[in-house]
């Protein structure tokens, strides 16, 4: 049943998850599902579609964003050398602009003065400068990044970024692939600043670990005639059954479980930078939280060394985390996790991290 092609047949559960993401996805009104296997298939359509409604050729995306690794997504993906190394030349017309990553602001900038500069350099530069704005179809960006280091940007950063897509004409594109869910507390990351995409686009947790993905949009834009895009085995029943199954549970008991326990995890966390001198940054939503190891918190120099070992020690402690960004730990527990469960995985974190600043003799 796992090889069901939809593209040829249509079964109930199809169209009617399809149904409950329209109803669950940010923004009223109908929309259109388009279903696919993985992350990057739904980032491939999702840019694939922006080009067929707007008849514009040219995406702006992010430093340090991680959309996928398939040609089009990996044009985006700008988190490590290393994915694009010796691919080149990949797909035009793609610009990389910073992300608001507060912590690290490019532009020496403070949250409370900058005025959202980090979007605003949009117009005030590269509308002016270097890319016309009536050729670009669409902006592709994560509410929090992933791979680059769990970075969550201010509410204002993505309410500006709507503002200038509306008044240029510019689709807005967000990957809540690793985010959404459930994961942060609300179903999309997205809704924490009340920004509502014109495409939005899902997979991982959408059907707990099973080959589904999805592309959602508002039904006059995916109006493509048929044959124009596909995915043969995309939205197979057996995944779209676990699609279901994990909707219900985060519906009822996850999603609520996830804002309880992430201002837990966070609160355990909260007199770390007092005791570790490693640890720069604590940043999250739900329970997407991230800690940034630093070397020296002045030149906030990352501590890349000292988070591998982190990883290694939490490992053999029976512990399984990962890194992301240059020096930073993602704390992604699953949605049904418990306080006890937290507060052994934090202790165990925090011996590790004592340890590793007594053999560096912090």
């Amino acid at each position: 049943m796992i090889h069901l092609s939809g593209t040829d047949f249509y079964y109930p559960s199809l169209s009617a998850l399809a149904q409950k993401l329209s109803e669950i996805a940010p923004g009223a009104g109908v929309k259109r599902v388009f279903f696919g296997n993985s992350g990057t298939e739904a980032i491939e359509a999702a840019m694939k579609l922006a080009r067929f409604y707007t008849g514009r050729d040219k995406f702006i995306a992010f430093t340090n964003a991680f959309h996928g690794r398939t040609f089009g997504s990996l044009s985006l993906t700008a988190s490590r050398p290393v994915q694009r190394q010796k691919f080149s030349p990949l797909l035009p017309g793609v610009t990389h602009i910073p992300y608001a990553n507060c912590y690290r602001c490019v532009y020496n900038l403070k949250p409370e003065d900058c005025a959202m500069y980090c979007a605003r350099i949009l117009e005030e530069h590269y509308f002016r400068n270097v890319l016309p704005a009536d050729e670009v179809a669409a902006i592709f960006v994560e509410p929090i990044q992933g791979e680059g280091g769990y970075v969550v940007p201010p509410a204002e950063f993505l309410r500006e970024l709507r503002r200038i897509c509306d008044r240029h004409g510019i689709l807005l594109v967000v990957d809540e692939i690793q985010s959404g869910m459930g994961r942060t507390g609300k179903w999309w990351a997205c809704e924490h600043s009340g920004v509502t995409p014109d495409i939005l686009c899902v997979a991982k947790g959408i059907a707990s670990g099973m080959p589904l993905s999805a592309t959602i949009c508002r039904a006059e834009m995916m109006n493509w005639p048929p044959g124009a895009h596909a995915s043969t085995f995309g939205g197979n029943p057996v995944s779209i059954a676990a699609a279901f199954a994990t909707i219900e549970l985060v519906e009822q008991k996850y999603m609520a479980n996830a804002a309880r326990m992430g201002e837990h995890l966070k609160g355990q966390l909260s007199d770390w930078p007092a005791r570790h001198p490693l640890v720069g940054d604590i940043r999250g939503a739900g329970l997407m939280v991230g800690v940034e190891l630093v070397k020296n918190r002045t030149t906030k120099e990352p501590a890349a060394k000292e988070r591998t070992r982190l990883l290694e020690l939490a490992f053999h402690s029976g512990l399984l985390v990962l890194g992301c960004g240059s020096s930073s730990v993602r704390l992604m527990p699953p949605l049904c996790v418990n306080q006890k469960q937290i507060e052994t995985a934090v202790e165990i974190l925090d011996d590790c991290l004592s340890r590793i600043e007594k053999e560096d003799g912090r």
